[in-house]
């Protein structure tokens, strides 16, 4: 059964996917949804990725009320910048983030969440120096940022996933 259906959870997650953006439950895009269910968990299969271990499964629901209030902040912040106009200069730059994360998973929530928050963007990553390149739309100070990924989102996520 693991041969045909190597991740099953992935694949009942794929299909309720794809019924909710045909909004429908017609036995054609049920079945539809299935077979593409099917066919890319095994292509992730293919893709040979590592094992995903989460030592504190808890703290993701405090990681997201923290984002979640972060992206709320931040929307405000970006409204009243652009309701207000040119009232001040609006700074904006790139910020270097060393980063302490190694594990790929929690890298690419970190970009998720990065990305998600209006004002902000992951522009690149460097493996090797292990360093995240950001653009933030008001940058005020470089530091506050620093500090701010650090603290509020890379410290949770090292306890959830590393």
């Amino acid at each position: 059964m693991r041969r045909w259906l190597p991740y099953p959870a992935m694949s009942g997650l794929l299909l309720v996917i794809w019924l909710l953006l045909n909004q429908t439950l017609a036995p054609g895009q049920f079945v539809v949804g299935a077979i593409l269910g099917v066919v890319l968990a095994r292509i992730f299969r293919l893709l040979d990725a590592p094992t995903l271990r989460l030592r504190n499964p808890h703290r993701l629901l405090l990681l997201a009320a923290r984002v979640s209030l972060d992206v709320v902040r931040s929307n405000y912040a970006v409204a009243k910048l652009i309701v207000r106009g040119q009232s001040r200069a609006v700074q904006s730059g790139f910020v270097s983030v060393p980063l302490r994360l190694t594990n790929p998973y929690a890298l690419v929530v970190l970009a998720c969440i990065i990305t998600s928050t209006p004002g902000t963007i992951w522009v690149s990553y460097d493996a090797g120096r292990n360093v995240l390149l950001i653009h933030v739309l008001d940058l005020v100070d470089e530091t506050v940022w620093i500090r701010t990924i650090r603290d509020r989102y890379e410290h949770l996520l090292l306890e959830i996933f590393e």
